[in-house]
């Protein structure tokens, strides 16, 4: 059977999600708003064929384990829906840092899906891909469709999938990514979501959240982007207030002494806002021309590792450039 290799992007989330209604299928509790970034990608390239007797999984170099149970039993699913039996080789790359809170599970699984259903003579849909994508890893639903995707709320895994909401050039926005630090975390964002839901402000914030859906798909139509930037930013401290009710704690010193300056930084007259994923690392949002400005500030910090600067990109893809 011949290899398939496809490219897609991990995502930042301006509403999360958070908590599960159905652990298996990984439906959410809640709808999510989010946007492909086009500098943050995973490359993978799957090849199933009679001869291999075990799933081989390659992740970043290093032959993987505990991620590889995750991998072969979406693996599984593929090699049900194409009814074939094949053992499987699978390269992956991240072009960023792995487990740092940049969702390389989004990017990974989306790739995943893509690349395994090509390389299984599957010919699925942009529904039926992100339908898949979801049951591997929630939030890689929303890197199969382009630009800015609105992953809805439901009760049946047929009607939970990302969709584009706006093509990627309905915005010039940017996401600058400033990378803290490289280690993993220690909570994986799937534990973090089963950890959560006993807690004392969980129920509020899920009371809220239709409302805070359709807020933003608002904000983004209109462009407006202050009241866009003060949504994220209410959003993503909402997020880990939740996290650390349950004694969940993913911002390290380097995280909140970026998010302090931020504030300073508008005040100075620099239209910029942050944004978190599970995980340390901070997204700033700010209008593409003033990108480059931000870009500069980050890099004069000596805490910051390393800057990306997104901008909306495409989803999941083809390419013709094999790993292997």
């Amino acid at each position: 059977m011949p290899k398939a290799t496809s490219i897609a992007p991990t995502n930042i989330a301006f509403i999360k999600y958070m908590g599960r209604k159905d652990e298996a299928l990984r439906l959410p509790e809640n709808a999510s708003v989010s946007m492909c970034l086009d500098h943050l990608l995973t490359t993978t390239t799957v090849e199933f064929s009679p001869t291999l007797t075990l799933d081989s999984i390659t992740i970043n170099g290093e032959q993987e384990d505990g991620e590889a149970s995750r991998v072969i039993k979406h693996l599984d699913r593929i090699r049900k829906l194409a009814k074939i039996d094949h053992r499987a080789k699978v390269v992956s790359q991240n072009n960023f840092p792995t487990g740092t809170g940049l969702s390389s599970s989004s990017s990974g699984f989306a790739a995943l899906t893509l690349a395994g259903c090509k390389a299984a003579g599957l010919d699925l849909n942009q529904r039926e891909l992100s339908i898949l994508a979801r049951q591997g890893s929630g939030s890689a639903c929303r890197s199969v469709p382009d630009g800015f995707v609105e992953w809805g709320d439901a009760d049946t895994s047929e009607e939970s999938y990302g969709k584009t909401i706006f093509a990627p050039d309905h915005w010039d926005i940017a996401d600058v990514v400033a990378i803290v630090s490289t280690g993993r975390k220690t909570v994986k964002s799937s534990t973090a979501h089963q950890s959560v839901v006993d807690g004392p402000y969980y129920r509020t914030r899920i009371n809220r959240m239709a409302e805070k859906v359709q807020r933003c798909k608002e904000l983004i139509l209109a462009k407006d982007f202050l009241s866009f930037g003060t949504l994220c930013e209410e959003e993503a401290m909402d997020l880990h207030v939740i996290f650390m009710s349950a004694g969940i704690i993913y911002l390290t010193p380097q995280s909140l002494e970026l998010i302090k300056l931020v504030p300073q930084w508008r005040a100075e007259g620099l239209p910029v806002y942050f944004t978190l994923n599970t995980g340390q690392d901070v997204h700033l949002l700010c209008e593409k021309k003033d990108a480059k400005v931000v870009q500069d500030k980050l890099k004069g910090l000596d805490f910051v590792r390393e800057v990306i600067v997104n901008e909306p990109g495409k989803g999941a893809r083809m390419s013709a450039k094999h790993l292997f």
